[in-house]
Formats: structure tokens, C-alpha cells, sequence
């Protein structure tokens, strides 16, 4: 299972300085990499390091090679992006490592009779496919997913355990859904039915059928453990290349576009929009019926309250500080009402004293 570094650049492209048939069967960080192992190099704070690694051969772009003190004699493949290259070689390995799954259905599955499930597509033990359901080529569905009715899975898809896919949504191909994740749940809708105040009001909350589904596009990875409702009429849409995190609550109705990445733990509340290549940070949550267009980035644990239209670098949350400096900015804000009444007390001293003066 090991490449040369001419099979590698046919494959991936890249410009080979050094032997190019040496091979290397695994990749390593550069230093901890031996004669066997690519590195790479992606940010030029280790630039020290590849003067010293053992790494078979080394990804690198152009301008990094030439500031290295001593590059003679040794392998590299220069690439204008190292990182998206080593990922890409990565994923190459994984498949040659990784046992083939057999195409078919394991005795222990249910699928109905009208569900269509392509033949070269695998059904693991307990995976339940519902009426009407359609599987693509190469779909794999590991133990205990579910799929609903009306549901389809794109070609070269793959669900791991526990995955659920609630009725009539729809999944572009080659989607990659972690465990434990839920697409497809009824969007948080209610409307109040009370009458009255205190402790004389009466009434309830009145459930909204949420009718709509969830349309993802293709490309896209959903994190263990993510949710995405459905919407209420139409659909929730994640477009195509959109990579989401792990614990991601997305509410219906929403639309997240093209190329768009969302970390752990964030929350976007209904109808709200997201534009394409933005990036959502660990924890943020943004309210309801909001848009951020394109190009937006929105910091970890940042709150967002009001659209965001231009392209940039957005910042809600407060970093963490001592404890101690934490209370004295704390005490300053609680006060900060009072500051305000003196200075407007002070200004209104000075203007009396400016006019006095005048006069």
C-alpha cells in the first residue's frame, strides 16, 4: 500500500523536486515523519522543521521551497496548496487501508417492497428504508438508519449508525452523514392560544404541522449528533459543499449556502439565511429571520441578532480573562448608566459655566 512520488503527482498534480520514485506508504506530521512518510507543510511558522524532518518527501508551495537553507538532495512535490493537497492524498490511503463493504442487504434489514435500493448499494443490520424510499449507487446505510418514506439518498452516500432521515427529504450525492444525526424533525412550531393574564390565563400552545422537508445539496457533510428540521411549508435547503459540524441545531425553514462550514455547537433559529463561503464558529447562535450574506465570518460563541449583509469578520462574544479582571469589568458595565448620568451632569456644568462666561 505505498506510492511513488510520480504516482502520486500523476494522480494529484504538483511539481516533483528530487527522486521521483521513491515511495511512501503513510503520512506523518514533519516532525515525527521517517523515510516511509509524506509531510506537508502549510503554515510557514514550521518552516524550521522541514529542514530537520526525515520525511520521505515533503508538500510544499513554491515560495516556502525557496526560503529553505538547505533543499539540495532532498524529496518534495510542490503544490500551490499543500494543505488541500495532503488531504486529498489522505483520503487515498484511508481507501486503500479501509475493508470494501459488500454490496447488498443484510438479512437483519427492513425495506419495502416499493423502496428502491440499487444493487450496488449496502444495507447494513437494522437498517429500516420505508415506503417509496429511493438508495443510489454505492449508498452505503450502516446499523439501525432509518430512512422515511418518499426519502432519497444520492449516489455515494454514506450514513453511519443511528443515523435518522425522517419522510420525504432529500440528500444530494455523495453525502456523508455522522452518527447519530436527525434530518428531517419537525420544525419548533407553535402558535399561542391564551386568553387572560396571571393566574387567570388559560389556553395552550397550538402545534403547526410542519410540512415541508430538508433538501440537501451535494458534497455535504453533517456532523454526529446534528439536527435539521423540517420546514414548515417548504423546505429547509443546505446547498451543495456545506460541512457541518458535530451537535449543530439548524431550525426549519432555513437555507445555508454553498461552501458554507458551521462548528460544533452552533444554533440558527428559523428562517434565517446564510450566504455562501461564510464560516459560523464553535457556539454561535443567531436568531430567527435573520440574513448574513456571503463571506460573512462570525466568531465562537458570538450572538447574532440582526442581519449581516457585508463581507467580513464579525465579534459579539467577550474572550476569557482572569477571574479577578472578569468582576472589575463586570462592576464597570453595572455602572455604567451612573457614568452616564455624570458626564451628561458635567457637560450640562460646563455649557452653564461657557454661557455664564458670555454673557
Amino acid at each position: 500500500m505505498a506510492f511513488t512520488l510520480e504516482e502520486i503527482a500523476t494522480r494529484f498534480g504538483g511539481d516533483i523536486i528530487g527522486d521521483r520514485t521513491h515511495r511512501v506508504s503513510n503520512l506523518a506530521p514533519l516532525d515525527q515523519a521517517g523515510p516511509e512518510h509524506l509531510a506537508f507543510l502549510a503554515n510557514p511558522k514550521y518552516l524550521s522543521q522541514v529542514d530537520t524532518t526525515q520525511a520521505g518527501a515533503v508538500l510544499i508551495n513554491a515560495d516556502d521551497l525557496a526560503k529553505l537553507a538547505s533543499p539540495d538532495g532532498r524529496n518534495f512535490i510542490v503544490t500551490p496548496n499543500p494543505y488541500a493537497y495532503f488531504a486529498r492524498v489522505a483520503q487515498a490511503f484511508i481507501d486503500l487501508a479501509a475493508p470494501k463493504a459488500m454490496p447488498g442487504v443484510h438479512p437483519g434489514a427492513h425495506v419495502d417492497a416499493s423502496a428502491q435500493v440499487a444493487a450496488s448499494a449496502v444495507i447494513g443490520p437494522n437498517v429500516t428504508v420505508e415506503a417509496g424510499a429511493v438508495i443510489g449507487e454505492n449508498v452505503r446505510l450502516d446499523a439501525n438508519v432509518f430512512v422515511g418514506r418518499g426519502t432519497r439518498i444520492g449516489a455515494g452516500s454514506h450514513l453511519y449508525p443511528n443515523v435518522t432521515v425522517y419522510h420525504g427529504c432529500t440528500l444530494g450525492e455523495r453525502a456523508i452523514v455522522q452518527a447519530g444525526a436527525v434530518i428531517g424533525s419537525d420544525g419548533f412550531g407553535f402558535a399561542p392560544d391564551f386568553v387572560g393574564e396571571g393566574d387567570a390565563r388559560t389556553g395552550s400552545w397550538v402545534k403547526i404541522p410542519q410540512v415541508g422537508g430538508v433538501t440537501i445539496g451535494p458534497d455535504v457533510e453533517i456532523g454526529a449528533n446534528t439536527t435539521i428540521d423540517r420546514g414548515a411549508m417548504a423546505d429547509t435547503v443546505i446547498e451543495q459543499c456545506v460541512k457541518i459540524d458535530n451537535l449543530v441545531q439548524i431550525a426549519h425553514n432555513c437555507r445555508i449556502g454553498a461552501y458554507t462550514v458551521i462548528a460544533g455547537c452552533a444554533g440558527i433559529a428559523g428562517s434565517t439565511t446564510i450566504g455562501k463561503h461564510c464560516m459560523i464558529g464553535g457556539a454561535v447562535g443567531i436568531a430567527g429571520h435573520v440574513t448574513l450574506g456571503d463571506y460573512v465570518i462570525i466568531t465562537a460563541k458570538s450572538g447574532v441578532s440582526k442581519s449581516l449583509l457585508k463581507p467580513g469578520l464579525y465579534t459579539s462574544a467577550f474572550p476569557a480573562v482572569e477571574h479577578a479582571e472578569w468582576n472589575k469589568s463586570a462592576a464597570l458595565l453595572r455602572n455604567l448608566d451612573k457614568l452616564r448620568d455624570r458626564i451628561k451632569a458635567l457637560e450640562a456644568a460646563v455649557a452653564a459655566q461657557t454661557g455664564a462666561g458670555k454673557a
